[in-house]
This record gives structure tokens, C-alpha cells and sequence, in this order.
């Protein structure tokens, strides 16, 4: 399925915007306290266990985004925005949320 971040697609016309879809992950507490715990971890000022699950943590968004808009039936997803919020008590938790406009093309 095309994803981007633009509301147009070279080469393609959209033939119908059928909804907008959305896909969430949250990483909890424990995570956190996990992550920075490991400092031996940090190596340049970036920690590798702290980004690979905030990149597992998005790709789960992303596939739950797709999945939406495989049930409405669409060719791409356009107009796609990522959000990270920190959330809960003492900001515990860490969310990301990526939302887009699930789209059919003209074949």
C-alpha cells in the first residue's frame, strides 16, 4: 500500500477519499525505567534500546493505520502525520500516534 506524507501522489490521480485512519502504540512505565537504566547502552549521546522500541513501537502504528484502510477497501494512504505525546501519571507513558486519509486511485 503507497503511504506518504503529501496529500498528492505524482502520477496518480485520487479517485475517491474514503476516511481518515489512524494507528496508536503506547510504551509503558516499565519501559522507560528500563531503557534509561541502561546507560551502558548510550553511546554518543543516542541510546540504541531506547530508538529501537520507539521504532517498534511506530511501525505497529503504521501497520494499524494500514490495516483500517485495507478494510475501506483503499490503494494508499496521503496526508500521513506522526505525533509523540508523552502520557499518564508523572509522564509514564509515551505514545505514538500516526493518522493519514485513506484513498482509492484512479486505475
Amino acid at each position: 500500500m503507497l503511504k506518504t506524507t503529501t496529500s498528492t501522489v505524482d502520477g496518480r490521480e485520487i479517485e475517491d477519499y474514503l476516511d481518515v485512519v489512524v494507528g496508536e502504540a503506547i510504551l509503558g512505565a516499565n519501559i522507560f525505567k528500563d531503557l534509561f537504566g541502561a546507560v551502558r547502552d548510550i553511546v554518543g549521546g543516542r541510546s540504541g534500546a531506547y530508538e529501537r522500541e520507539m521504532g517498534n513501537a511506530r511501525k505497529i502504528a503504521f501497520q494499524e493505520m494500514e490495516e483500517r484502510a485495507k478494510s475501506l477497501g483503499a490503494d494508499g494512504i496521503v496526508g500521513i502525520d506522526i505525533d509523540y505525546e508523552v502520557l499518564g501519571q508523572n509522564g509514564g507513558m509515551m505514545m505514538v500516534s500516526v493518522s493519514g486519509t485513506a484513498v482509492k486511485f484512479k486505475r
